[in-house]
């Protein structure tokens, strides 16, 4: 009876009977190998013994043990006890080993529980729910809502009177203070147990959140403090609790300070005050050391973002008002957005591969342009201009520098300062002098795009061209100045103005199609788009400013019709010109035959029915002519290219 059956019988377990089965289908093969060896090419001389491998702890027969031939079966030998049979023998049934009982693995054979199938393994907490379940959230979770009512308790504590009148202002002081004290020296002594750590960080942050908010009524409400004193308390204070974070590598801890202090301040401040945006600022100055330190992103937005709010909060409660402290909170609005962006640069350069900084400066200019309302013209054009300085200066060094900084820096420090210097120019400039601001700005920002080689800044200078076009089109350059004959006079300082803001106009609008057109920024379908709104607007500006021309040459209605004559003129020659140089370039001839078209519909359309007299014979005869000698040139540069383009292919 076979092996394994043998031991099936004896012990009812099928893995036995599997493991013994293995072990015989192993001994089977080490006989047909050994058999395989013996089969290979005779030699005259004596044949060495075939190698035979031996199981660890066995010992080889001996040299001069005569071999079974090939093909033959081998005599039976007595197998010791617990030796495994020689390759090519087969062990007598007698001296086989027992059956191994139940549980017993066979000698030489592997463990059953390897193939038993394998656990799965444990997957991490991917969900809200799967995570609050882990061991250790619950607690976590309990010890934060806890410091979160406590501190809801010492607001309360410090802001209302107690009705029975036993418990005055300095003793509520006193009592927050000792709270917090007590908190934050069992939070430390906690903090000794590495079991207890959880409940060690949520008491320390409570007692800090709770002293520094001691020092904020301290100093806003009951007057114990002068400004300048509390001021430096608070900073004292949140720079204590937040280096104890850094030293106990708790990022949690350090922006449940900085959260809580800033959310329960204006409680204790009565509002959105001048102190009010003192105190937050000092938490951001108290921040910053950790998390440059930590490289903490977390604890930048926490204190970065509440001085920015507050600082809207309050220019909305100021703005339909005119108190005193408007000025103050417009300027300290300025230090609040100067703030932010000397802390994103500094948090850029520490922490290349983030893009948070890039977020706060884009919220940066905010409380400035806001505030720049609560002061006379001189104060609101220096609030924007100060912060879009700043924030040019900052994208020029992340430009012209070799310092890395994070991807979106440059654009977000180019589009918070565009948006700043903007204002600033609207709030400059009046009347006439407006559009030929903006539009210059937005010829120089093209410009800068293309010598620096930043396609980015193409987007400040669309603003700026759509912005002075809106202005233009109802102040120095009007539909009426463009298409209806004038009733009088027309002075100097309506055309010359009108005049200029036409020539910057085209400038600008074919200056920033072009860059973008030669930096990749519009390819395909989107060039065609972008040119033909950009030539529009060039044509618009380029038809103002030739009629200004003529408007100077005799300010009156001859001044008008000759101006057109020379519009159409100028239209098709700049058409001819075009064609002609653009024999061998698809959008010069496009851009040629586009305002061939332009120049045939406003001689049909405007030309046909405003002119009159010699100026409509002028214009058609002109343009006739023109249109006639250009063809018959255009067609004879075609045939002569002809014999090339085939002698090329």
């Amino acid at each position: 009876m076979p092996f394994p059956t043998l031991v099936y019988m004896a012990t009812g377990d099928p893995y036995p009977r599997l493991a013994g089965a293995l072990l015989e289908v192993s001994e089977r093969i080490q006989e047909i190998s050994a058999e395989l060896r013996n089969l290979g090419p005779a030699s005259p001389t004596t044949a060495p013994a075939p190698e035979t491998t031996t199981p660890e702890g066995t010992t080889p027969p001996p040299t001069g043990v005569p071999q079974t031939p090939a093909g033959a079966m081998a005599p039976a030998t007595t197998v010791p006890p617990g030796a495994t049979p020689t390759p090519g023998t087969m062990p007598p049934i007698g001296s086989m080993p027992a059956p191994p009982e139940a549980g017993a693995v066979p000698a030489g054979a592997a463990s059953w529980q390897q193939f038993s199938p394998p656990r799965p393994p444990e997957l991490p907490p991917t969900g809200l729910w799967d995570r609050a379940a882990r061991d250790g959230a619950g607690s976590r979770i309990l010890a934060w809502a806890g410091g979160v009512v406590t501190l809801a308790g010492v607001v309360l504590l410090l802001v209302l009177a107690v009705q029975q009148g036993y418990l005055g202002p300095l003793p509520r002081v006193l009592l927050g203070a000792a709270l917090g004290l007590t908190l934050a020296g069992i939070g430390v002594w906690l903090h000794r147990n590495p079991h207890a750590r959880t409940g060690a960080f949520a008491l320390a942050a409570t007692g800090f959140a709770v002293l520094y908010l001691d020092v904020v009524a301290a100093t806003a409400q009951f007057g114990f403090l002068r400004p300048a004193a509390g001021l430096g308390a608070g900073l004292a204070v949140a720079g204590l609790g937040l280096l104890l974070a850094v030293r106990w590598h708790a990022q949690a801890f350090a922006v449940f300070v900085v959260v809580a202090a800033a959310c329960a301040a204006p409680f204790l401040t009565a509002g959105f005050t001048p102190l009010l945006l003192g105190f937050l600022l000092v938490l951001e100055i108290g921040a910053t050391p950790a998390q440059l330190i930590r490289r903490w992103g977390g604890l930048c937005l926490a204190a970065g973002i509440p001085p920015i709010l507050a600082s809207l909060a309050a220019v909305a409660t100021l703005m339909d008002t005119e108190p005193a402290d408007g000025p103050l909170i417009a300027y300290l609005a300025l230090l609040v957005g100067a703030a932010q962006v000397l802390l994103a640069a500094v948090s850029g350069l520490v922490r290349p591969t983030e893009s948070l900084p890039a977020g706060l400066l884009l919220a940066a200019p905010a409380p400035v342009l806001f505030a720049a309302g609560l002061l006379p013209e001189a104060g609101a054009i220096a609030l924007p201009a100060t912060i879009g300085a700043l924030l040019l200066l900052v994208f020029a060094l992340s430009r012209l520098t070799a310092v890395t900084l994070p991807p979106w820096f440059a654009p977000a420090a180019g589009a918070a300062g565009s948006v700043a210097v903007l204002q600033a120019t609207v709030t400059a400039f009046h009347g006439p002098a407006m559009p030929i601001a903006l539009l210059g700005e937005a010829l120089l920002i093209a410009l800068v795009a293309w010598s620096m080689r930043y396609p980015a800044a193409l987007a400040a200078a669309c603003l700026f061209v759509f912005v002075g076009l809106s202005i233009a089109m109802s102040t120095t350059l009007p539909g009426t100045l463009v298409g209806l004959p004038p009733e009088g006079r027309v002075p100097a300082s309506v055309s010359v103005p009108a005049g200029l803001t036409g020539l910057l106009l085209a400038a600008a609008a074919l200056a920033t199609c072009w860059v973008a057109t030669r930096q990749g920024v519009i390819t395909g379908e989107g060039a065609i788009a972008g040119w033909l709104l950009g030539g529009l607007a060039a044509l618009y500006g380029a038809t103002g400013a030739v009629l200004s021309a003529g408007l100077l040459i005799s300010p009156d209605r001859s001044g008008f019709l000759l101006g057109h004559v020379l519009v159409t003129t100028s239209w098709t020659v700049c058409a001819l010109v075009l064609l002609l140089r653009g024999i061998g370039s698809v959008p010069l001839r496009v851009a040629g035959l586009s305002l061939t078209g332009a120049a045939l519909i406003k001689l049909v359309l405007f030309d046909l029915s405003s002119l009159d007299g010699l100026a409509r014979v002028a214009v058609f005869l002109v343009a006739g002519l023109l249109l006639l000698g250009a063809g018959t040139r255009y067609a004879r540069l075609l045939a002569d290219r002809a014999p090339e383009v085939t002698e090329a292919r």
